[in-house]
């Protein structure tokens, strides 16, 4: 259809017009006037004319097919070239471009003349004399066209966009409902991020200032997360109820379909559930409701498959928490590289409204979402949280004092270590569950090889990148003022010894912190593909395991000159790493 455009009058008289009787139609036209005959998607009588049938017709549903041109109404168009065209064009005379003794900059007549045959294909009422300053062209309030898109707005009850951004801030959470989280897993038991999130969860529900207000979101994959509990409680909602009988019915935590349910089970489809995300998200703007989503799925599944509703989200100011279940390319073993994340971190530091953190307790991620409640829907901030939670089983313990700040600036010192008499000092950074083996790490430096060390949880990267280029900046801006230090300066630039920092993602996230802390980190992570295997094998693979990071700290402190290298080469025998293995990011 574009072709006849591009092609011309001539053309179009003998492919289009292509028989006796529809040449005779046109005989009076000349080949220019052939050119410029609207097509039916530009003639705005033929549009209303079948606009006005569409709407009278009843019945059965109306089609209009409308044919339009990309770049109506300019030289380019029909020519598949709109999003190359940089400025206004002018399609010339045959005799070219008017001579001017007082203007021979060609460039200017040139846009003049593009203006002017712009003006005059659209019959806007702009003088010659105006052209020359581009001026933008409103009709007059009281011109038959304005009033008519006044009437028009009205009766569809205002104008679009808009957006409200008065909301009525909701009631914080009650201390009680973040207490079983923070207390810890009882001792000796082990428990998972994701339970730890289940919980606190169920425990928000019942809140009597949010419980309501709580947004549930799960693709599918609900018993994976350990959900059960909730359906038969809190229920799923469904706009015609429960039409079956579920296999597990009369169980305490049978699949419960209702109209009235909290919970969305959307089936799978991530790109649903992210709708529901955005829907629920910006409720406070739209009906004036601060409904709090929590949507739980496999952290692959995310910014990867849905990464540009994740933006849409951001762009739309919505609010809520993103979590990213079974995360970790080591630690949801099995799965093979289609679900084993490693780079969903790396993908939120992307986005300038997303909150990302990584816990390793359920403590920090209390903490965390009892600090989004209060930012999002009590004092209206416009961001979003992302946070990791882990299907690995392990002995949570309770919140220590004084590191509430740490938690949420993304960085706070959980433990020291060191012998009596110690040779050397490192310091370990660890992130989720690979904090266990940090943690494994500083107590063989410390046995082993008499280095003392203190182990740091990393709870956010890109906290503290977000927080240092922020100081860097203002510093940059207010030379003639005290320097502002970020929190990861504070917490790192005076200790002593190299930085050992590893996670359950690729090593670009810690290396973002790098260039504050003097260059001194060395980072560990999983690039490269997921794969089937054990934990402890897929640690091992990909030099993340505590005996990985013993190496890193030995390899470290010899680089600085403080240990002879012979000691880095006896222990990767002592410990049986394979220093011939191929890197883990070529197979």
């Amino acid at each position: 259809y574009q072709l006849y455009v591009v092609k011309g009058g001539a053309y179009i008289r003998e492919h289009f017009f292509n028989t006796p009787e529809l040449k005779k139609m046109v005989e009076h036209l000349s080949d220019d006037q052939l050119a410029n005959l609207k097509r039916g998607g530009h003639d705005p009588l033929k549009v209303y004319a079948a606009y006005k049938a569409a709407a009278e017709h009843t019945g059965s549903p109306t089609v209009i097919l409308v044919k339009t041109i990309k770049g109506y109404g300019t030289p380019s168009e029909g020519k598949n070239i709109a999003h190359q065209v940089k400025k206004m064009e002018v399609q010339l005379p045959k005799e070219g471009l008017p001579k001017s003794e007082h203007d021979i900059d060609p460039e200017k007549l040139r846009q003049q003349a593009a203006l002017r045959q712009f003006r005059d294909r659209f019959g806007i009422p702009i003088f010659d004399e105006q052209l020359e300053t581009i001026p933008f062209y409103r009709p007059p309030d009281n011109t038959p066209e304005m009033q008519y898109l006044f009437e028009r707005r009205k009766a569809l009850g205002g104008y679009v966009p808009s957006r409200n951004t008065e909301f009525k801030p909701c009631q914080p959470p009650q201390e009680k409902s973040f207490e079983r989280v923070l207390k810890g897993s009882t001792a000796g038991k082990t428990q998972s991020t994701t339970l730890a999130w289940v919980n606190l969860m169920m425990d928000l529900m019942q809140d009597p200032g949010v419980g309501k207000l709580i947004v549930p979101i799960v693709p599918d994959e609900g018993q994976t997360f350990g959900m059960p509990g909730t359906y038969s409680r809190f229920g799923i909602y469904s706009h015609v109820g429960q039409l079956y009988e579920p296999v597990d019915a009369g169980t305490p935590t049978s699949y419960r379909e209702t109209t009235t349910g909290q919970i969305l089970q959307e089936g799978i489809t991530e790109a649903g559930s992210m709708c529901s995300f955005i829907a629920a998200g910006t409720a406070y703007s739209t009906h004036g409701v601060n409904t709090i989503p929590f949507y739980i799925y496999y952290s692959m599944f995310g910014f990867q498959r849905t990464g540009d509703l994740i933006w849409a989200a951001a762009d739309s100011r919505c609010r809520g928490f993103l979590l990213g279940g079974t995360a970790g390319r080591t630690t949801l073993n099995g799965e093979g590289l289609q679900h084993e994340d490693g780079h969903s971190h790396i993908a939120a530091l992307t986005i300038p409204t997303c909150r990302a953190y990584d816990p390793a307790y359920g403590y920090e991620l209390a903490v965390i979402i009892e600090d989004g409640i209060r930012r999002m829907f009590v004092q209206g901030e416009d961001v979003f949280y992302y946070l990791t939670l882990y299907n690995e089983a392990y002995e949570m313990p309770a919140l220590p004092e004084n590191v509430r700040a740490g938690i949420l600036r993304g960085l706070y010192p959980l433990r020291m270590q060191a012998p009596s008499k110690p040779k050397h000092t490192v310091q370990l950074l660890g992130s989720g569950v690979i904090l266990n083996e940090v943690l494994r790490a500083q107590q063989m430096l410390a046995e082993k090889y008499d280095i003392a060390s203190t182990v740091y949880s990393a709870t956010s990267y890109q906290e503290l990148r977000r927080d240092a280029i922020e100081c860097e900046r203002w510093n940059r801006l207010h030379p003639d003022q005290p320097k502002k230090i970020s929190h990861v300066e504070q917490v790192l630039g005076k200790t002593e010894g190299p930085i050992i920092a590893s996670s359950d993602y690729q090593r670009m996230l810690p290396e973002t912190i790098a260039p504050y802390v003097d260059n001194r980190l060395l980072a560990l992570g999983t690039d490269g593909f997921g794969r089937s295997e054990t934990r402890r094998a897929l640690r091992r693979f990909f030099e993340i395991d505590a005996e990985s990071v013993v190496i890193a700290a030995l390899y470290a402190l010899a680089e600085c000159g403080e240990l002879e290298r012979d000691v880095v080469k006896q222990a990767i025998q002592d410990l049986g790493v394979n220093p011939d293995a191929p890197h883990p990011w070529t197979v």
